[in-house]
């Protein structure tokens, strides 16, 4: 056992796409980065590009980080984690939002509770949040369900399925789907839902290209929106 206090887990939050990061970020995030130089990312060449943009005077050279993602070996993650046991800090980084929430970092804030480590999450953007926020739905009761089946019949399925839950319980259901294929789950949601059922359609949140839409399914019937390669979230309600 070390005989030095453990160093702390900082939950870093990034930006949700490309804006200038201290206009979405507290400066605590910037002094934070200023100080930090162990991290553990999601991806290398974004979070270096992320930390330039947030702390341009610190060299890059002597920056520590390991790479965690869906391809990263379990075994990995203790080393990933190591320097915290031997009393010194470190960064824990989305590739954008918050990290753990969506995100394969919640491996890395498990493991660090399983290991007498204090977390630290900062405060910054969660498209989540914000979209929930903005969306004019149940901010008091909501679920995040992630990305939905690709088979067709087996996201009509599950389109339906969250539909029910929303009305049974009152409750927002939130989803997300691959940028490219965003086009293509707005015309599926169009098709699937009943005309009277609420969708908020929020794409590009905190960008200059920034959509946030909430209409009944045949009020959505009547635009054209164009959402290709846009990181959006979806939110359904039937009331």
């Amino acid at each position: 056992m070390a005989n030095h206090p453990t160093g702390k887990l900082y939950l870093i939050p990034t930006t949700l796409g490309e804006s200038a990061p201290m206009d979405v970020l507290p400066h605590t995030v910037k002094r934070l980065v200023e100080s930090l130089d162990i991290y553990i990312v999601e991806n290398e060449k974004t979070a270096r590009k992320f930390i330039k943009g947030v702390a341009p005077e610190k060299p890059q050279p002597q920056l520590q980080l390991s790479t965690l993602n869906k391809h990263t070996e379990a075994s990995a993650h203790i080393d990933m984690i190591r320097p915290c046991l031997e009393g010194k800090d470190i960064g824990l980084m989305s590739e954008a939002g918050c990290p753990g929430v969506a995100d394969p970092g919640a491996v890395i804030v498990k493991l660090a509770h399983e290991k007498g480590i204090q977390v630290v999450p900062m405060v910054g953007p969660s498209s989540i949040l914000l979209a929930i926020m903005a969306s004019g739905m149940n901010g008091q009761s909501f679920t995040f369900n992630g990305y939905l089946p690709i088979d067709k019949s087996e996201k009509k399925a599950a389109v339906k399925q969250l539909e029910k839950l929303s009305a049974d319980k009152n409750q927002s259901q939130l989803f997300i789907e691959t940028p490219y294929r965003n086009n293509k789950m707005l015309d599926d949601l169009l098709m699937a839902l009943h005309p009277e059922t609420h969708l908020c359609v929020a794409a590009d949140i905190t960008l200059p290209t920034e959509y946030i839409r909430t209409m009944k399914i045949k009020e959505w019937k009547k635009i054209k929106i164009d959402l290709q390669n846009r990181p959006a979230i979806f939110i359904i309600h039937k009331m």
